[in-house]
C-alpha cells in the first residue's frame, strides 16, 4: 500500500471539520475510493458534506454517520458497525476544537472537556480503528494533532497537553504496529483557516490554508510518514521552541 491507489474504503472521524472535508476531497479526486463512512458529532452538517462529495464522485458509497464522540461504548459500537462491511483502507481521525484557556484556567468543566475532546477521544478513536487494522493485517491511520502539543506554552497549555496525549498515543500505536502492515501518521498543523481559528484570523494571525494542510496530509499518510508537520516551515519552528532554555522560554509570552 504505497500510494492512494490502494484506499479503497475511507473513513473520516470529524468528517465535517475543514481540513478533513478537503482531505475527503482530495482521495475522491484520485477517482478509486469504493467507499466513504463520514463520522461526526454534526448531524446538521454531515448531509451538506456527504452531498458535496457525493457529487465529485458519483461513483463512490458515502455513508454518514452521526453520533456521540465521546462515550467508549460508543466509540466501539460505530467502529464495529463500519469494519462489519469492510475494515476501512485509510481511516482519519480530524475532531476536536480550540479551548478559551482562561475559561479553562477558571472552570475545571470547561478543562475537562478540553482535555477530552482533543485528547482522549482521538486516541479512542484511533485504538479501535487500530485493532481492526491490525487484526485485517494492512492499513493507515491518521491523527490530527496539533504544533502547541510540541511544548507546554500559557496561551493554551489546556490545548496543547491534549494534543500531547494524543502525540504520545500515536507514537506508542508507531511502536505496537511496527513491523506490521499497518502505518500511524501524526499530523501536527500550524495555525489553519477554520471556523474554530476565526478569533485568530481577526487579529491579524497569519493562517494556513485548509486545502494546504489537507495536501500534506493525505501526501504524507499516502507515503506512511510517521510525523507531517503542515506546513513543513513548523517542524524548524517548533524544534527551535522545543529546545529553547527554560530561563529564555519563561521571558516569552507565547
Amino acid at each position: 500500500m504505497s500510494d492512494t491507489s490502494s484506499f479503497r474504503t475511507i473513513a473520516i472521524v470529524g468528517a465535517t471539520s475543514a481540513i478533513a472535508h478537503h482531505c475527503a476531497r482530495l482521495w475522491l479526486a484520485a477517482g478509486t475510493v469504493d467507499r466513504l463512512v463520514l463520522i461526526g458529532r454534526d448531524a446538521a452538517r454531515l448531509p451538506s458534506v456527504a452531498a458535496d462529495l457525493q457529487v465529485r464522485q458519483p461513483g463512490t458509497r458515502i455513508e454518514s454517520i452521526a453520533g456521540d464522540m465521546l462515550r467508549p461504548d460508543a466509540i466501539t459500537d460505530t467502529v464495529r458497525s463500519v469494519c462489519a462491511e469492510g475494515v476501512p483502507d485509510l481511516v482519519l481521525i480530524a475532531h476536536g476544537n480550540l479551548p478559551d484557556q482562561p475559561a479553562c484556567e477558571s472552570d475545571l468543566a470547561a478543562a475537562q472537556q478540553a482535555l477530552e475532546v482533543n485528547g482522549v477521544s482521538p486516541a479512542l478513536w484511533a485504538e479501535a480503528f487500530a485493532g481492526a487494522q491490525q487484526a485485517q493485517g494492512r492499513g493507515r491511520i491518521g491523527i490530527i494533532g496539533s504544533v502547541a502539543g510540541d511544548r507546554g506554552r500559557q496561551s493554551n497549555y489546556v490545548y496543547g497537553a491534549a494534543k500531547g496525549l494524543v502525540e504520545r498515543y500515536a507514537q506508542g500505536l508507531q511502536h505496537r504496529l511496527a513491523g506490521t502492515g499497518v502505518r500511524v501518521t501524526l499530523v501536527k498543523p500550524g495555525p489553519t483557516d477554520t471556523p474554530m481559528t476565526a478569533h485568530l484570523k481577526a487579529q491579524g494571525a497569519r493562517l494556513a490554508t485548509p486545502e494546504d494542510v489537507a495536501g500534506a496530509i493525505v501526501r504524507g499518510m499516502a507515503r506512511g510518514a510517521p510525523v507531517v508537520y503542515a506546513p513543513a516551515k513548523w517542524a524548524l519552528i517548533m524544534l527551535v521552541i522545543r529546545h529553547l532554555p527554560r530561563a529564555v522560554f519563561h521571558r516569552m509570552k507565547i
